[in-house]
């Protein structure tokens, strides 16, 4: 079974997808921890009450980011797992960190990268007047939201949206292909070689596959 660390920083609301895949027997894997920048993360709660192990790491007695790191691949190794899983965590990470996870560590991104990388995703999308919006599985490179593709969901963006709107649309789909891709990965089905991923031995196109949800 793949053991499986989470990190959050806020709701945890693809936290809770996770779990629940694994529960139902569609992520041949478990939770085995989940960490967090913020103590008042509401995910940590969901994670206690699935009797999951979580903890807080702290940033701000840590005197930079590659200590903070550091002291957090401490702490993620002691729980020894297969795949690091971001799930709205918040912080850029070091290249120490991400060269230590490399090809076991995947991300999940508001818009169909590569457009809108970093924050506010939603807000640009109605700004610029976009018809479709989305959201993006990729694993993590040193590049902030740049990695390799795996998945893509799309959803419609009508004029009327506001933000919220269009994020609870686009978070339906996080919840539906998240899990998926999780569950690839665990199965074997899904790996990074020589830095290109390969779902069942085939190479993935560089825009990843389109989900058919």
């Amino acid at each position: 079974m793949t053991r499986i660390v989470v990190l959050i920083s806020g709701n945890g609301s693809n936290l809770q997808a996770i779990i629940d895949a694994c529960q139902q027997g569609k992520v041949a894997g478990h939770v085995c921890a989940v960490f967090s920048n913020k103590a008042d993360a509401y995910g940590l709660q969901r994670a206690e009450i699935a009797g999951i192990p979580g903890y807080v790491v702290d940033p701000r007695p840590f005197a930079d980011r590659d200590a903070y790191d550091s002291q957090l691949m401490t702490q993620i190794d002691a729980c020894q797992p297969d795949l690091i899983v971001l799930a709205g965590y918040m912080r850029i990470l070091s290249p120490a960190f991400v060269q230590h996870y490399q090809g076991r560590m995947l991300n999940i991104h508001p818009s169909l990268l590569p457009k809108y990388p970093g924050l506010h995703t939603h807000r640009k999308a109605l700004e610029n007047g976009d018809s479709e919006h989305g959201t993006s599985v990729h694993f993590v490179t040193e590049e902030l939201d740049g990695g390799p593709l795996v998945l893509q969901a799309k959803v419609p963006v009508f004029p009327e949206d506001d933000e919220a709107l269009v994020a609870a649309r686009v978070q339906h789909q996080e919840h539906a292909i998240y899990p998926l891709v999780i569950g690839w990965f665990a199965s074997g089905r899904l790996q990074m070689c020589d830095g290109t991923p390969q779902l069942d031995g085939q190479p993935l196109p560089p825009e990843g596959y389109a989900a058919d949800l």
